[in-house]
């Protein structure tokens, strides 16, 4: 039993503090490069004219960190199911070699993607919205300390995916620091507030299968579309993606006439 509690209060200051280093360098470099050296030169780039205030910048980090902490406690109750030897997946898996390591990633990656549609979606029920979710929308122009502004609520449902996805998927422990890493490089661009992909001759996105910053951002401004995370199948297969994403994305990386812009946030039920 001893075993059993053994570093856990050092396990969750190192959590604790990778986690904070790994949103500070992605959100802080993503404001700094997008926001003050390069605004002027992505000015044509910028999904919205306006600017959030500084106030909201700083609540956004605070509410960040809180959610951390979160996450770091969900870390360290996986040390515990591990200590119990409940992930007896994630111990096999590691012995599968570099390819399973690589497709390992990926699936976690899309079931992430899955999770998060589902979960979101369901998140903007009223009553669930209420309690779980207003903190986010709060920042209806999102900036890039918005990645992890959540209520107490949906920082518990977005760790919670970490802790589940290796108790029915073998996956090496080796590979969660690379698929967090993705997440919140992935997370802080949704919210940066320039629009950085690629445009075709038509005007959509070079890669249209993955998400975009206008494509989040239009959930921020119009809440009940474009739920999906990190691609745009979900939301296309299930009719949630925003009737005029096209446009808009064409309009931020002017490759037509610039669109009106977002009307204030909608705290409504999707459809």
């Amino acid at each position: 039993m001893q075993d059993l509690f053994q570093g856990i209060p050092e396990i969750w200051v190192a959590n604790l503090k990778m986690d904070i280093w790994r949103y500070g360098v992605f959100a802080v470099a993503a404001w700094l490069s997008l926001w003050i050296v390069l605004g002027r030169l992505l000015r044509h780039r910028k999904v919205r004219a306006e600017t959030p205030p500084p106030r909201q910048l700083m609540l956004e980090f605070l509410f960040s960190i809180r959610s951390i902490a979160v996450f770091s406690t969900i870390g360290v109750g996986m040390v515990f199911l591990d200590r119990l030897g409940l992930y007896p997946l994630s111990v096999m898996a590691g012995a599968w070699g570099a390819t399973w390591f690589v497709v390992s990633l990926l699936l976690m990656i899309v079931g992430q993607d899955a999770y998060i549609y589902w979960t979101h979606r369901a998140m903007h029920r009223l009553r669930l919205f209420r309690r779980f979710h207003v903190r986010h929308h709060r920042s209806n122009n999102p900036s890039p300390f918005t990645a992890y502004s959540f209520d107490l609520g949906e920082a518990v449902v977005m760790a919670g995916f970490v802790a589940l996805w290796p108790l029915i998927v073998p996956t090496p422990w080796g590979v969660i620091p690379f698929f967090m890493m993705h997440q919140i490089f992935r997370n802080t661009l949704l919210h940066a507030g320039y629009e950085l992909m690629p445009a075709r001759a038509d005007g959509r996105p070079a890669f249209d299968w993955f998400t975009t910053t206008v494509h989040h951002d239009l959930h921020h401004g119009m809440a009940r579309w474009n739920f999906a995370p990190w691609f745009t199948w979900w939301d296309r297969w299930r009719g949630t993606e925003h009737p005029e994403y096209h446009a808009r994305f064409a309009a931020t990386v002017g490759r037509s006439a610039k669109a009106e812009l977002m009307a204030p946030a909608r705290y409504d039920v999707p459809g």
